[in-house]
């Protein structure tokens, strides 16, 4: 449901995945790793079979200091320790003093053992401190529904951007005083950081509990560059090029990283964690920025998922989390129409690997590292069963839901309110709501189903009703002011004609 297999079929460590995500099971696992093993030239002492941990500067930039080498699964344990282990007394007072998580009750789910294929039942107290890095064209708006919908089932306090802005001031690295009610006495804190940002751990820090849950997602660097060159195709790096092609052959020598928003056409996931970009893949520095790169991220971040396996990511975040399965289910949120798709041919996936190779680095060092995470925390085994159950969950909503069953191109979209916003040359699908579905779920099948910027502009007016109603003001004063200089503007164009 999640994947694009014209797109998957250029990646030779995930050539099995065409087959059906039911079919996914420990063999493709193994086959995934040998694959990736072979596909990255990183050198012996990387971090594929190591973990640098980092010790150095956390904040924007790269800096590097000292580094302790830990066993991969050793390393992974210690950053998911706080959030598998047993609910204790300590943490159980700590949540008694949030007004919010009283009432979030415990719960309960299946955690593996040492011993294979057997789970035991552990309570836990679920999340509610969470900072999700929103990055580019990776799925990255349906997992910010689903924190959307948890957030505000449960009157979580949202860190949204300042000014009713859409984004937290991106692309400039992020500062506290960019989220609204910083400064106001009556916001204590928040519970989710989640809008687009460039991370800037120090500056999250000031904002959110010491206890948060870093989370990010990524994909597939070759889909993700087919998906940026399509969809900021206005920017000064992709407006002159023809096609994709046309830049990794010839737009790419001419390409200048200080123009504005360029950063999209050039390693954007390393951008968008706060690193530097312009990297080439022959420069004798990638290595080192790599590993500094993939270290900064394991030390700041618990957990990041890919895309290109979306069900078992989310399963994986619900497992950490201590959330339930209805927490995580979603419909694919601001995806593109087949009508904007193309076929990739394998020189061009080449070349992208080439022009991204600190972002595609990147990735096959967290793809490998996010099934160790399964292992440790799920299971292979387990994981198919909630997939599956996941999909049933999913399929009902959707039966129960939507009117098209599925997503449609924003022309056939009957509510204005729930079309997506539409840029570039990219046709960003959105759905139909069921007419006949029971009054009482119509709110929860709307909320699977509300853009982006319209849920973000919903839960604005929600924690901050006057400010958002001095927008609104402000917003009818500048369109009727408008309109008066458009009646203006036709009087005298009359009065000219008649002289």
């Amino acid at each position: 449901m999640w994947t694009d297999p014209h797109t998957l079929a250029t990646l030779k460590e995930m050539q099995d995945v065409q087959s059906g995500q039911t079919q996914r099971n420990a063999k493709l696992h193994n086959q995934n790793e040998q694959n990736v093993e072979q596909e990255n030239n990183i050198s012996s002492n990387s971090v594929d079979t190591t973990i640098f941990h980092y010790i150095g500067s956390k904040t924007g930039g790269i800096s590097t200091k000292r580094f302790l080498m830990l066993d991969h699964q050793k390393r992974i344990k210690i950053k998911l320790e706080d959030y598998l282990a047993p609910e204790s007394d300590e943490k159980s007072s700590m949540a008694s003093k949030d007004t919010h998580q009283t009432n979030m009750p415990s719960s309960s789910y299946l955690v593996k053992e040492k011993t294979p294929n057997i789970y035991k039942e552990r309570k836990c107290t679920p999340a509610i401190h969470i900072v999700f890095l929103k990055t580019h064209k990776t799925a990255s708006s349906t997992i910010l529904n689903i924190l959307y919908r948890y957030g505000e089932s449960r009157n979580l306090t949202f860190a949204l951007p300042r000014n009713k802005k859409k984004q937290l001031y991106y692309p400039n690295y992020f500062a506290s005083n960019f989220v609204e009610g910083i400064s106001r006495r009556n916001m204590k804190g928040f519970h989710i950081l989640c809008n687009h940002m460039r991370f800037k751990k120090a500056e999250v820090e000031k904002i959110m509990p010491a206890d948060s849950f870093y989370f990010s997602i990524i994909r597939n660097p070759v889909d993700m560059m087919d998906s940026i060159f399509i969809y900021y195709k206005s920017i000064p790096a992709f407006h002159k090029t023809s096609s994709l092609d046309d830049f990794l052959d010839w737009g790419s020598q001419n390409f200048n990283s200080s123009v504005p928003s360029n950063h999209y056409a050039h390693n954007i996931l390393a951008f968008d964690f706060g690193f530097d970009n312009n990297v080439m893949s022959d420069d004798k520095e990638l290595e080192e920025m790599t590993n500094n790169s993939i270290a900064a991220i394991e030390q700041d971040f618990h957990l990041i998922l890919i895309l290109e396996y979306f069900e078992e990511s989310v399963i994986l975040l619900k497992y950490i989390l201590c959330w339930s399965l209805d927490d995580v289910v979603s419909f694919k949120m601001n995806s593109r129409s087949q009508r904007t798709r193309s076929l990739l041919l394998p020189t061009t996936a080449e070349k992208i690997k080439s022009w991204n190779a600190l972002d595609w680095k990147i990735y096959l060092h967290f793809n490998r590292s996010f099934w160790h995470k399964v292992d440790i925390v799920v299971g292979q085994d387990q994981m198919k069963v909630e997939v599956a159950q996941l999909r049933k969950i999913q399929a009902k909503l959707a039966n129960t839901c939507l009117k098209d069953s599925g997503p449609v191109d924003p022309l056939q979209i009957k509510e204005p309110r729930l079309k997506p916003f539409q840029y570039g040359k990219a046709v960003i699908q959105g759905y139909n709501l069921n007419p006949n579905m029971a009054p009482q779920n119509k709110i929860k099948c709307e909320r699977l189903i509300t853009p982006e910027l319209q849920y973000t502009d919903l839960l604005y007016a929600r924690q901050f009703p006057e400010l958002a109603a001095k927008h609104r003001k402000s917003k009818t004063a500048g369109k009727s002011a408008n309109g008066n200089n458009r009646l203006v503007e036709k009087t005298y164009e009359k009065e000219a004609l008649k002289n």
